[in-house]
């Protein structure tokens, strides 16, 4: 072999290695970006379960109930934020319809309110806690069967004999 084809030869090898060496950094600066985003996204879920508890602790605190929220959510959705009943386009972990929207932000307009719900935030389990709250507190639903019966069938479902299944299965949720 001459000294013109083995320098080159040689010199196409250093570099192949160099590449592949710097392939191998960056995989594996790759995989540790992966690992980085799984922790965080860890972390974020942890940070979502966290609000959640104290939203419902807050909730149950402030209304005398006891784990009512976490009991209707368990009943609605079994704690699934991505729950969809599509029969009646229930979203989320209250499962609520349009209509429940529509009645939160009728409300709001009437206590001259700028907030305003969509559709989508029916998705969000804190939107979707903070249109509760308001649906309780303007129809002045004060014990567990209420708030339970009414959430399940309107303003009304005191007096509607088919919320009383709904209430009795929130109801053996509860520790009462």
């Amino acid at each position: 072999m001459d000294y013109r084809t083995t320098v080159p030869v040689i010199l196409l090898i250093m570099v192949l290695f160099m590449f592949m060496n710097e392939t191998s950094k960056v995989n594996q600066l790759q995989h540790r970006l992966d690992s980085k985003d799984l922790i965080i996204d860890s972390l974020k879920h942890e940070i979502d379960t966290l609000q959640w508890e104290y939203e419902i602790y807050d909730y149950n605190h402030k209304n005398n109930t006891t784990h009512l929220l976490s009991a209707i959510m368990f009943v609605e959705s079994s704690y699934d934020d991505s729950a969809y009943n599509a029969s009646e386009d229930a979203v989320g972990c209250l499962q609520i319809r349009k209509c429940m929207v529509n009645d939160v932000n009728r409300i709001l307009r009437k206590q001259n309110s700028l907030l305003r719900f969509s559709y989508d935030d029916r998705w969000m389990r804190h939107k979707s806690v903070q249109m509760f709250q308001i649906y309780c507190k303007h129809y002045n639903l004060n014990t567990a069967e209420e708030i339970a019966r009414c959430w399940n069938g309107g303003p009304r479902g005191m007096h509607n004999e088919m919320t009383v299944g709904y209430w009795k299965k929130v109801s053996n949720k509860l520790d009462i």
